[in-house]
């Protein structure tokens, strides 16, 4: 009988946990560069480079590529899996924060001195670039592979 301990023995969810975490701690890395102080939204939000979203899925579908075999079943899921969340950061999540973007914008240009309205802005960065999903899918391989040799 297996016991829920022994999903901290799982290496393909562990080393997909990691690479999520390293691509979190780069965008605070990123952020203290290009701003010259940390800000932990900035960490702990969404977007940004690289996505950590694409590399956890990466690094998991790699994992099972490893682990059961590239010709497999589920390693053929895993990848379909992370392909469908790559293409949701690109494109839904990051149509969604232009769209946030602009509807701020006309509220504040609208509504500025004139109205009492809800000051709270919309979240406008929600998605990621091509180039954020990709730099994340290379850190998610990486992490992925590297865990594979040791």
């Amino acid at each position: 009988m297996q016991t829920f301990g022994e999903i901290f023995r799982n290496s393909i969810l562990l080393n997909s946990f990691l690479a999520c975490f390293l691509a979190q701690a780069i965008k605070g890395i990123v952020d203290v560069i290009q701003h010259g102080k940390l800000d932990f939204r900035a960490v702990l939000g969404s977007g940004g480079m690289p996505s950590s979203h694409s590399a956890l899925v990466t690094a998991l579908a790699t994992g099972v590529g490893e682990n059961q075999g590239w010709s497999s079943a589920e390693f053929a899921m895993a990848t379909v899996f992370a392909v469908i969340v790559m293409y949701d950061a690109t494109g839904v999540r990051q149509a969604a924060g232009k769209q946030a973007k602009l509807l701020n914008q006309i509220i504040e240009e609208l509504f500025h001195d004139e109205h009492h309205f809800n000051e709270e802005r919309l979240k406008e960065l929600l998605g990621h670039t091509p180039v954020q999903v990709l730099a994340g899918c290379a850190l998610g391989i990486t992490v992925a592979l590297v865990a594979a040799l040791l």
